[in-house]
């Protein structure tokens, strides 16, 4: 197994800096081979919300904050770390089920669903701000 890549980025609480973040990371997940589901869906999407939740609700689109993303891919699976100045939440009273009827009209609460769904593992801690780790096993 040859060694991890690394990309480290660091944007300010703005949306429009995602997608080129998401471009890059699954760019390396593609030349690592990973599968096609794993780069047109799992990573684009889940890491995509993680970023927007960063940005939206850690940091409260406060474009003087920052967020952090930090991404270990190798030929076995792909961590990605995404970081906020925020306060934190309790993932598990987060994770709403949205397809349960109560939920299927509400607007918010879907993105951590699509996570756990997406990933193989999602975690939160704090490290210097509020994180969350999202981890992919490549198939």
């Amino acid at each position: 197994m040859g060694a991890a890549e690394s990309l480290d980025f660091r944007i300010p609480s703005d949306v429009q800096y995602i997608e080129a973040v998401v471009v890059q990371v699954v760019r390396r997940c593609e030349a690592l081979d990973f599968s096609r589901r794993h780069t047109a869906l799992n990573v684009p999407v889940a890491l995509t919300e993680a970023m927007s939740n960063a940005i939206q609700r850690g940091n409260r689109d406060d474009a003087s904050r920052d967020v952090v993303v930090r991404v270990a891919i190798d030929e076995t699976r792909l961590v990605a770390e995404v970081r906020d100045e925020g306060d934190g939440f309790d993932l598990e009273a987060c994770t709403v089920d949205a397809t349960s009827d109560d939920n299927l009209h509400r607007e918010d609460g879907r993105g951590l669903f699509l996570m756990r769904k997406l990933m193989d593992r999602v975690e939160r801690f704090h490290d210097g701000g509020n994180v969350v780790r999202l981890v992919l096993h490549r198939v």
